[in-house]
């Protein structure tokens, strides 16, 4: 569920943010924010009781698309293994306390992302989430080199210090580059121009929400959002603070917005060859 079906709910319902907080627990002035879309980062169970609440208004039996998808807990009886080693010994936080060091400390085996000190498990892609990539990734990266266009695309995973912080490591499905960057460095810090999520059922809570927020508080130019189950491409253009997605089918092209016109992505092909 984006922001603006969110918004879009709450009022076909008739709800009012004051409704909204005293059904879900969730502080008015939080409630405000997060649906404004003003709130810099919302934290998980906040996102999971303000939908809950929207999902139970619409007479639906609410599933809890985020359990999936909750922040990989250090908690519990192996939660030593993955924590942050320190003399000797490991140290277990609470989520939200976690750091750089902690995630470099994971096992190498283990893909995680780390958002707002939250550890959150990645499970592995399906063949037709890597298809699509591997098929947008060929598009974009001849599109920029037909075109000069002084940008570079990366694959994941490849780790993105998105707001140069110590809390913070994301890893987007595709993003593109269009400055200069240090490439012996294990990281890209700071945020890419454009950024490409392919939806599954174990991301796309974090997918539709946390990160668009994250993306476009971090200076992201442009965010996508690929639904292959919906067939549906969602765009968000964050270079005039605009959080209502433009939308496309997977038989449409998509234009690349920070291309300036010169570039798009033939959806249509990419179904062609996945024969979706």
């Amino acid at each position: 569920m984006t922001l603006d079906e969110m918004n879009r709910i709450k009022k076909e319902l008739g709800y009012s943010n004051e409704k909204i907080s005293q059904l879900s627990g969730v502080p008015f002035s939080t409630v405000q924010k997060v649906l404004s879309g003003k709130t810099e980062s919302p934290r998980q169970k906040t996102v999971e009781a303000i939908v809950k609440v929207l999902e139970a208004g619409k007479g639906i039996n609410y599933k809890d698309v985020l359990e999936s998808q909750k922040p990989y807990s250090m908690l519990g009886e192996a939660a030593p293994a993955y924590a942050a080693k320190k003399q000797g010994e490991y140290t277990v936080k609470k989520q939200g306390e976690y750091t750089m060091e902690d995630y470099f400390a994971l096992p190498d085996e283990r893909r995680v992302e780390l958002i707002d000190g939250e550890i959150f498990d990645m499970a592995a892609p399906s063949a037709r989430h890597q298809l699509i990539l591997g098929e947008m990734y060929v598009q974009f990266k001849v599109c920029a080199s037909v075109h000069g266009l002084p940008c570079r695309v990366f694959l994941s995973p490849c780790d993105v210090q998105l707001d140069n912080d110590d809390k913070t490591m994301v890893q987007p499905d595709l993003f593109v580059l269009c400055r200069e960057f240090d490439i012996s460095k294990h990281t890209v810090a700071g945020a890419p121009d454009l950024t490409v999520e392919i939806l599954s059922d174990s991301t796309r809570a974090k997918d539709m929400l946390l990160k668009t927020y994250k993306y476009k508080n971090a200076g992201v130019r442009e965010y996508w959002i690929i639904d292959p189950k919906n067939r549906e491409i969602m765009v968000y253009d964050f270079s005039d603070d605009n959080l209502i997605p433009s939308k496309y089918s997977f038989d449409e092209t998509v234009p690349v917005l920070i291309s300036n016109g010169k570039c798009s992505i033939d959806f249509a092909e990419i179904s062609r060859e996945l024969g979706i």
